[in-house]
Formats: structure tokens, C-alpha cells, sequence
């Protein structure tokens, strides 16, 4: 076990480590969702209530359960009651439009899904094969009433380079990709959090549950003796820093323009936020002086990271870090990981270059689901990790990202790959063609502009509608914020869409 650990051991398996955990932490919380409180304690007892009801339900060790939920408390419970029976937990999260939803239960083949829909309640038989293909279909309802059944006593089972979860990411085709982590991956997170995590924490952040920013934390959490509160819904500055005084919050994350609404509150310089210890900055990086005015009104410094579904620690700043280091990097390499920059011929670039990004170290994941040649493209037999980012070294080593290979965008904390928004553009019966590009946003970090050629060039059709067109086939986040209308896209001199082109246009 890391020497950083409150869980005192030696543990080869997540299992094995919540034993400990009840042992030595059992009293302490775990959980807080509203009203709802749960110790570590509390938590496995429920699990593995749940993980009974689960056995007789027909999941075994290697079996993968899909989690078809927002975050939640249950969510949690699911989540450690699989890794309890030895079966991959994949988390899908319910913004997601029922292509994607498909696309993933087609990947990874769940013999179970767990979803919060009512429609299932009314299937006799429990499966929904338009969604979810063969996997038998639970709601939600049936693991509340299961969590608070007798615990069943189970056998220690697995190993430690045993699948735990699979994090889903979209490919730069729009295709699923499912980054698997063991729990080997899962306890090297702990030497490489760094300044995120304290022994003890209590943090609270927006972060879904299905992303990696909790799926492949668990370990830590667990080990470090986290407390995490679920973020209050909807977001308010008031009602964030209600949480952040009542449950004496000590890591805490937003976007910038969360933390400039809750420095702007009345009455925030005398509010009592002594146990904050650091704040965590996603999205888009914070201006050096939202930086300076976090730390003067609320004595609490803001750290970046830069991390991805396929490795979930890579580097971070520091808390003493100057506040210009904060906007304009992402830190050094986290404990445990190193990173190069190669060009594209794969050999490493001059000192002060930008090369794109290649990742190595225990937290990189062990490579796509189902999918061997999507991993060979981006990960070595030794686990050396090609990322599609682009980045330099400063004098001082910290890591600047100059920019991404391809022409992904980041919407208020989603990866938005334009191809997937263009092809389901394209199907509207008015449209001609559609390009979508990422343009910079100070609220969100990026918003989605789509090019539209229509095909009556007399005819606009309303943002709202379009909105509503992607909004009934993808994720909500991946509608487009803006739309430009044209007579025709501009084409390379490979006749390919010419989108740097479309953006110098929004330029």
C-alpha cells in the first residue's frame, strides 16, 4: 500500500481494500448526497447486499454491468458491489442519446444494465434489445430495495491485473472507446493525485460519477479515506457555498466562471471556509487574476490538471504555484508518470518544441475494450500511451498544451468530436452538408459553430431547431451553440473540408 494511504496493508484487489477500509475507517463518511449520509461502512454493508441480489441476478466474476445513471449514492453502492463479485462496472451516462447508448452496450456486451428509466418497469422480461442488445435490464428501483437487504458473505475473487471498469471516450470518428482499467491501475492513483488529495478530504464536485474523474479514483477514495459530497442540482453560487460551509469541504471543484460567481457573493470574506484547502479548476484555465482574487477572498489556492479518460493523472500545478504558472500551464508530471513529445515520425522534439503528447506510467489504462486496433494505434506493447494532444516543456519543466491533433473541442467539460454532430446534421432532410468547429468561450471553455449548406439556399432554419435535431440523437452537449450559414465549405487541396479555414472565418 502507498505511504500516503490511511488504510493500513497490502491489497491486490479493490475488494480486499474495502475490508480494510471497514476495519479501519468504517465509522468515517463516505458519502453525502443531500440529506442522505453513508460511512465507509455503511457503504459496503449496502454493496454487498447489492452484490447478492446481483449473484442471484445472474453476474459473475468477468461479467460486465453497465450503470445507465446520474451520480448518486446508489450509483456508488452498484459500483463497489461489482467490483465486490469480481465484474467490470461501465458507467453511461444518461445525457447520452440512445445511438451512443447502443454503440457502447454493442462494444462491451453487458450481461446486466442498471438504469434509472421507468420504461423498464414495464417489461415483464426486463430487456430492452432496441438499447442495451441481449443484457437483461434492471431499474434502479430494485437496487434501492436491494441495499438495504442482509449483506452476503463473499469469497475474495480476482486478481490484481483483473479488468475493474471501463470508461467510455469518443474516438475522433465519433465511435465509442472504452478505456479498461485493472486495479493495479486503479491503486497507482493514489501515489500520483499529488496535491489533489489529503488523508481525510471532503470533496464535492460536479464531475459526473460515470467519468474517470471518480471510476478510476476509487481506490484513492477508498485508501485516502475521501469523503465525497455530491454537488447540489442545479448549480448556485449560494447553494455551493452552503455546501462548502455545512460540510466543511476541504477540495473543491469548478469551472472558472463558478469560482468568479462565489468570490462575487456577498459576505464571502467573513464566510468560513477554513477547511478549504484547495480548489480545482476544469474546462477552461483561470485567469491569473480570478487566481489572485480566489486566494485573497477565500484563502484558498486553485491547481490545474491535465489528465484524460485514458489517463486519468498525468501532471498538476502546485498550490504555492505563481498564479501566471496556473493560467498557462498544466503543471509537472504527476508521481509515478513521465511524459514526451515526439513529432510525428515519433522521435522526441528539440528542447522549447511542441511535439505531440506520449504518456507513461502505472495510471494509463490497459487499453480499449473490444477493441484491438483502436489500441495499438495509440498504446505500445509496454504501455507507452500516444495521445492526440500537442504540448511544450517551459524552462522551468512545467507542461504548456499547444493545441490537439485533431479537431476535437471541449464543451463545458465534454469531449465534442465534430464528425459524430456533422453526420447527424447531415441526416436533416433541408441540410446539404455541415462542418462543426470548436470556437473558444470564456464561460464553458469551447462552444460548437456548424457551417451549414443548405440545400435551398432561400431556407434558414432556427438554432433552436437544429438544437433540437442533435439534442433527439446525441448528447445534449453536443448540440451546436451557433450556427453560420454558407453557400458552400471550403475544401483543401486533398478536397477535404477546410476547417482551419472555417475558423480563421469565426477569427
Amino acid at each position: 500500500m502507498n505511504d500516503r494511504s490511511v488504510v493500513v496493508g497490502a491489497f491486490e484487489t479493490l475488494s480486499e481494500l474495502m475490508d480494510a477500509a471497514v476495519a479501519q475507517i468504517g465509522e468515517r463518511e463516505a458519502y453525502v448526497d443531500g440529506a442522505r449520509r453513508m460511512t465507509f461502512a455503511e457503504w459496503i454493508a449496502a454493496a454487498d447486499a447489492v452484490a447478492g441480489f446481483l449473484e442471484d441476478a445472474g453476474v459473475r466474476r468477468g461479467d460486465v454491468v453497465a450503470l445507465h445513471l446520474g451520480p448518486s449514492i446508489d450509483y456508488a453502492v452498484c459500483y463497489a458491489a461489482i467490483a465486490r463479485l469480481g465484474a467490470i462496472t461501465t458507467g453511461v451516462n444518461p445525457r447520452q442519446g440512445p445511438r451512443e447508448c447502443a454503440a457502447i452496450a454493442e462494444r462491451c456486451q453487458p450481461s446486466l444494465v442498471v438504469t434509472e428509466s421507468s420504461d423498464v418497469e414495464a417489461r415483464a422480461d426486463g430487456r430492452n434489445a432496441g438499447i442495451w442488445g441481449e443484457a437483461r435490464v434492471i431499474p434502479l428501483s430494485q437496487i434501492i430495495v436491494a441495499e438495504s437487504g442482509p449483506p452476503r458473505a463473499l469469497e475474495p475473487r480476482g486478481a490484481g491485473t483483473d479488468p475493474v471498469a471501463i470508461i467510455w471516450t469518443s474516438g475522433t470518428t465519433g465511435t465509442a472507446k472504452g478505456a479498461w482499467f485493472d486495479h493495479r491501475n486503479m491503486a497507482a492513483a493514489v501515489a500520483a493525485a499529488g496535491a489533489m488529495t489529503a488523508p481525510f478530504d471532503r470533496r464535492i464536485s460536479a464531475i459526473p460519477m460515470v467519468h474517470a474523474g471518480y471510476m478510476a479514483k476509487l481506490w484513492e477514495q477508498l485508501a485516502m479515506g475521501v469523503a465525497i459530497v455530491l454537488s447540489p442540482t442545479p448549480w448556485s453560487a449560494e447553494s455551493m457555498l452552503e455546501v462548502l460551509i455545512n460540510e466543511r469541504i476541504s477540495v473543491a471543484g469548478g469551472v472558472p466562471t463558478q469560482w468568479a460567481k462565489l468570490v462575487e457573493l456577498p459576505g464571502i470574506g467573513t464566510a468560513d471556509l477554513t477547511s478549504l484547502r484547495i480548489g480545482l479548476v476544469a474546462t477552461a484555465p483561470a485567469p491569473p487574476e480570478l487566481v489572485l482574487r480566489v486566494v485573497e477572498t477565500i484563502g484558498c489556492p486553485l491547481v490545474v490538471r491535465y489528465a484524460m479518460t485514458e489517463c486519468p493523472s498525468i501532471t498538476g500545478t502546485e498550490p504555492a504555484d505563481e498564479p501566471e504558472l496556473q493560467y498557462r500551464t498544466v503543471g509537472r508530471t504527476q508521481a509515478g508518470m513521465t511524459i514526451e513529445l515526439v513529432d510525428e515520425e515519433g522521435a522526441p522534439v528539440a528542447p522549447d518544441s511542441v511535439g505531440r503528447i506520449r504518456v507513461a506510467g502505472p495510471c494509463v489504462m490497459r487499453g480499449y475494450w473490444n477493441d484491438a486496433s483502436k489500441t495499438a494505434e495509440v498504446l505500445t506493447e509496454d504501455g507507452l500511451l500516444t495521445t492526440s494532444d500537442l504540448g511544450r516543456f517551459d524552462a522551468s519543466g512545467h507542461l504548456v498544451l499547444a493545441g490537439r491533433v485533431d479537431d476535437m473541442y471541449i464543451r463545458g467539460g465534454y469531449n465534442v468530436y465534430p464528425i459524430e454532430v456533422e453526420a447527424v446534421l447531415s441526416e436533416h432532410p433541408e441540410i446539404a452538408q455541415a462542418a462543426v468547429v470548436g470556437l473558444p468561450a470564456e464561460v464553458i471553455g469551447e462552444i460548437g459553430v456548424a457551417f451549414i449548406v443548405m440545400r435551398d439556399p432561400h431556407v434558414r432554419l432556427g438554432l433552436e431547431s437544429l438544437r433540437d435535431w442533435v439534442g433527439a440523437r446525441l448528447a445534449d452537449y453536443k448540440r451546436p451553440d451557433r450556427i453560420e450559414y454558407v453557400e458552400a465549405l471550403p475544401l483543401t487541396a486533398m478536397l477535404k473540408v477546410d476547417k482551419k479555414a472555417l475558423q480563421r472565418s469565426l477569427a
